[in-house]
């Protein structure tokens, strides 16, 4: 089999098993396989691949055609320009959630505390970490498979974070400048209609935001004021239609000067607020 019909081939049996962008996961998944980039399967498109890489790449596919999500086979995901491992123990970093990492970027200052709760795969406060290397920076997760994933990619991206094994609040000591989080937040009842790779693959626990989708906003809410100094900032990644909520729940409390920030399709993806001083 040349380069050429293992590419072939594997846009064919994805786009048959139901794979939205079969062109593009069946090249990742030659690339990964093969170790080789654009450049090389273009000049090399007619030679024949290794028996070894051809074995790795046909399991490779099988697997995605079972809708394992492409990230879980290659083992990392890019976020804010940086690689970050990934595994079942963790959510897959996604672009929507770089508008939560952005936005806290415009309002860090070299040495303010930064803490991130329901870190998962630390790509959040690892990128903030990364951009502004004068900084504190914490995150916490009640999931220890979770922050050994993160404790990897910390060390791979070359930043200093303080993980913290624990629900929410629980382990945090001290008040922070700004805090962030992405919290699960899919209401109970619409888990079983998302996709395949998120329905089945990615893990519950980071995802079930119980009947409403908003238990994990009022718990950080009402507890970030404990941690929080005065004027500091708390910026959550919200769901679609969760906005108005959670707003209201940051009014509720306390918080001034709330914001809501749309991501790249328009949609409402970011919700800020700050605590008086």
């Amino acid at each position: 089999m040349t380069y050429r019909n293992a590419f072939e081939t594997g846009c064919r049996l994805l786009s048959g098993h139901g794979i939205g962008d079969a062109g593009t996961d069946a090249w990742l998944l030659l690339s990964a396989a093969c170790g080789i980039d654009r450049n090389f399967y273009y000049l090399h498109m007619q030679d024949p691949l290794d028996p070894v890489a051809e074995t790795v790449y046909e399991a490779f596919l099988a697997r995605r055609a079972a809708h394992v999500p492409l990230q879980h086979i290659t083992g990392e995901q890019e976020f804010m320009g940086l690689n970050f491992l990934v595994s079942p123990h963790v959510l897959i970093p996604r672009q929507d959630t770089e508008i939560l990492a952005e936005e806290a970027l415009k309002r860090i200052r070299p040495g303010m505390d930064v803490l991130d709760l329901c870190t998962g795969s630390g790509c959040i406060i690892i990128s903030i970490k990364k951009y502004r290397e004068q900084i504190r920076a914490a995150a916490c997760d009640s999931s220890p498979q979770a922050l050994a994933v993160a404790r990897k990619n910390a060390k791979r991206n070359g930043v200093s974070v303080q993980f913290l094994e624990g629900d929410l609040f629980g382990p945090v000591e001290g008040a922070f400048d700004v805090i962030v989080s992405n919290p699960p937040y899919i209401p109970t009842g619409e888990l079983a209609g998302l996709m395949p790779e998120v329905r089945d693959f990615e893990p519950r626990e980071a995802l079930d935001g119980d009947a409403d989708g908003l238990i994990f906003y009022r718990r950080i809410v009402k507890d970030a004021k404990n941690h929080l100094k005065p004027g500091g900032v708390l910026l959550f990644e919200i769901g679609c239609g969760q906005a108005k909520d959670v707003s209201e729940l940051m009014r509720q409390a306390g918080y001034r000067d709330r914001k809501v920030i749309k991501d790249l399709a328009g949609l409402d993806r970011v919700v800020a607020g700050v605590l008086p001083q």
